[in-house]
């Protein structure tokens, strides 16, 4: 597969990644039932587990690597930090108070990856 291809794959699914959290986060502010919906808790990992092979594809195909690429590494690093602040927020937050905070935390790491990503500056600076 081409690198043009498997990029806008990728972009697809970051889309559908960051859609599906949204909602979901959405949800969870609203103390909608609709997180308990099956759906709910199968797509989303299908999705990111395609987003996450096609960065790993991505990875190869372009020979560029975290560590090595400062943009990647800082994409990685933020990815950690919006994994485990959309788990406190959809999970394990103890509190309305802390699942929001959380889910606006995740809400920024997700702007920053994307910001960085199109800028390829993880200062995000021209």
């Amino acid at each position: 597969m081409n690198y043009f291809a498997l990029k806008h794959i990728h972009m697809t699914f970051a889309i559908l990644s960051g859609l599906l959290f949204l909602v979901r986060g959405t949800w969870m502010l609203s103390g909608s039932q609709r997180l308990q919906a099956r759906w709910v808790k199968i797509v989303p990992h299908i999705v990111d587990t395609l987003l996450l092979v096609s960065a790993i594809g991505l990875v190869v195909v372009s020979g560029q690597y975290p560590g090595q690429a400062p943009w990647l590494t800082a994409k990685l690093v933020a990815l950690v930090g919006y994994i485990v602040l959309g788990v406190i927020a959809l999970k394990r937050g103890r509190t309305q108070q802390v699942r929001t905070a959380a889910f606006f935390g995740a809400l920024a790491c997700f702007a920053y990856i994307v910001a960085v990503a199109v800028t390829k500056n993880p200062l995000l600076v021209p």
